[in-house]
């Protein structure tokens, strides 16, 4: 059992999850505003 618990909560796992909480953190946080970079060729 210990094993299986050091294999998924492995220092690589941990930082792969913690990337993936930032990018949703960044998606969610910036999607309310608006791409003003679309708009400036009109």
């Amino acid at each position: 059992m210990k094993r299986i618990f050091d294999t998924l909560f492995s220092r690589e796992n941990m930082l792969a999850l913690l990337l993936c909480l930032i990018l949703v953190a960044l998606t969610i946080f910036t999607a309310d505003t608006s791409p003003t970079w679309i708009y400036q060729g009109f």
